[in-house]
């Protein structure tokens, strides 16, 4: 459980529900899908926004240096507007890019709907938490 609470950023039910199962990388999908609305928020809440001052430090090493001011004020604004056009965190694989590579992506994620958005969220979750678990 501590091992799955530090690749996701928490505690969450969803950490919960993956530590009982075998293989919990494997196939999470087959968790998300059992969780409610509310549990896979709290999961997508629990990762630190882009551009973070207050980051783990696994996460502070993924998101890379800091931003340039403009880059850094505008992923901000763009940030509180996903938040409340769909009511939780923008989640991004970053995969070490610079923040300003970013910026089109959010712009882009904006575009689309909630659901959407909740889908690509969770799926970039996993996709972080695999990476994390082989980075090791």
């Amino acid at each position: 459980m501590d091992e799955l609470a530090e690749l996701f950023e928490g505690r969450t039910r969803l950490a919960e529900r993956l530590a009982e199962t075998h293989d919990p990388l494997g196939r999470p999908e087959a968790v998300i899908a059992g969780l409610t609305e509310s549990e896979k928020i709290e999961a997508i809440d629990a990762h630190p926004a882009i551009g973070a001052r207050r980051l783990s430090d696994r996460s502070a090493r993924e998101q890379g240096e800091e931003a340039e001011p403009e880059v850094a004020a505008e992923l901000g604004r763009l940030n509180r507007h996903y938040e409340e056009k769909f009511g939780f965190r923008f989640v991004v694989f970053v995969d070490r890019r610079p923040r300003a590579d970013l910026v089109p992506i959010l712009r882009k994620r904006l575009a689309r709907t909630r659901e959407e958005e909740l889908t690509t969220a969770l799926e970039e979750l996993v996709a972080i938490a695999r990476d994390r678990w082989r980075q090791g």
